[in-house]
């Protein structure tokens, strides 16, 4: 029966803890002390996670050199598996597999990042190594890479036991055993997982009986599925996914929903409505018209042009500058953001340009570049980091699905994250 492994990857000791014992009562069956578990509590977290809870505990240390002293120190501590990179040299991997044998523990090699993972398995097994990791890194993860692929390979070629990591969830669990994998590590989809327990379970489901269970979060997303993404996610979970860059706050939101759209840019003057009204023409259903008008006090957008963009299926109005008709935009129901709101409008001139890059408040705004709005306000994703980006945010959102269930259990943000322990030191 192929084991669960749960990837611990937390950096605040007793979140993990937590994390596990919830997990272990869903059905797992190994525990790992993830890369920044170790880095952020040493080595006290694999004596903590072997003494609570006497499961199999597998260091997570992703060695790359010192193998004798690093592997060490975790089988000392009671790790019964320690990881050491593939891309490490020869005697980095063969002196972390007799200090492991000298203490009772194995070695697992991943295969991150290795060129030709393949041929590498094959070496690492005649090195003595105990099993082999077939893993797509979270930063692969979120621009669409999976194991799958390389994991049938990998199994077909080597007689050790296999591990997967990357991105598994309960729809896709059942699909890496099918392609080899005698070992399921699970992270994000179990320790973000408000209630881990009923996540745990629903994944060991997935492996034992060999089914797609739906899951509608913990999944990554390619780019001709960009649209539901964003629609999953807040601008804040954005900025935060963008290093708290590419939003835009201050605007008045008009009329119901949310805006998710590539955008079709305008650059017109105060109160000169042409070129915003002339972009609905060329905008597409689906796009979002981006109005630079200087943040003016006159009136550029209407109920005319919003109805005009209704009737085209245009999935929104960003204007840094003036509306009208703020009564009849809101029956409408098409979602506008603008700057100011004033009655009079100006005249429609013609100065200006459609389809040309705009800066708005220090963010850069193309055309196809993608423009989410919210109660928030405006985020903009640069259209070739679209991918990673929703991804990210996703990850983001997901994380802190978890922490808002630990502070409805009774904690406090505060408490939950450590926040003094973790303020920059002056």
């Amino acid at each position: 029966m192929p084991i669960l492994q749960v990837a611990l990857d937390f950096m605040i000791l007793e979140r993990a803890i937590k994390a596990a014992e919830e997990s272990l009562r869903g059905g797992a069956d190994w525990l790992e002390a993830g890369t920044p578990l170790i880095k952020s509590e040493g080595m006290r977290a694999i004596r903590e996670l072997k003494r609570r809870f006497h499961r199999v505990t597998v260091a997570d240390l992703k060695t790359m050199d010192v193998g004798r002293i690093e592997v060490e120190m975790a089988a000392k501590s009671g790790a019964d598996i320690i990881t050491v990179l593939a891309v490490a040299d020869d005697p980095t991997i063969q002196d972390s597999i007799k200090a492991a044998r000298k203490y009772g523990a194995k070695i697992m090699v991943d295969l991150i990042n290795h060129p030709d993972p393949v041929k590498r398995a094959k070496e690492v097994e005649k090195l003595g190594a105990d099993y082999l990791c077939v893993h797509v890194g979270v930063d692969q993860q979120m621009i669409g890479k999976n194991p799958l692929e390389i994991l049938r390979e990998v199994a077909k070629n080597v007689n050790i036991p296999v591990a997967a990591a990357g991105g598994i969830n309960s729809e896709t669990a059942a699909d890496v055993v099918k392609h080899g994998a005698e070992i399921v590590i699970v992270g994000g989809a179990i320790i973000k997982a408000p209630d881990i327990e009923n996540a745990t379970r629903k994944i060991k489901e997935a492996i034992e009986k060999g089914v797609k269970i739906e899951s509608e979060l913990y999944k990554k997303y390619g780019k001709e599925e960009l649209r539901d993404a964003f629609m999953k996610v807040s601008t804040p979970n954005l900025s935060d996914a963008m290093h708290r860059k590419g939003a835009i706050g201050d605007f008045i939101k008009i009329g119901d929903g949310k805006i998710v759209g590539r955008a079709v840019t305008v650059r017109t003057l105060d109160g000169d409505w042409a070129k915003p009204v002339e972009a609905i023409d060329y905008a597409q259903p689906g796009d979002v018209i981006v109005i630079d008008a200087g943040d003016g006090r006159t009136a550029v957008w209407g109920e005319l042009a919003t109805w005009s963009c209704k009737m085209k299926g245009i999935a929104g109005v960003v204007i840094y500058g003036a509306a009208r008709d703020v009564d009849e935009i809101k029956k409408i129901g098409l979602p506008v953001f603008a700057t100011h709101i004033a009655p009079n409008a100006g005249e429609p001139k013609g100065y200006g340009e459609i389809g040309v890059e705009l800066n708005i408040k220090g963010v850069k705004i193309r055309p196809g570049d993608w423009i989410i709005g919210d109660e928030s306000g405006i985020a903009v994703v640069p259209q070739e980091d679209a991918v990673e980006i929703a991804n990210r945010a996703l990850d983001v959102m997901e994380h802190e699905n978890r922490i808002r269930g630990e502070i409805k259990s009774g904690n406090t943000l505060s408490s939950v994250v450590k926040l003094e322990e973790w303020e920059v030191e002056r």
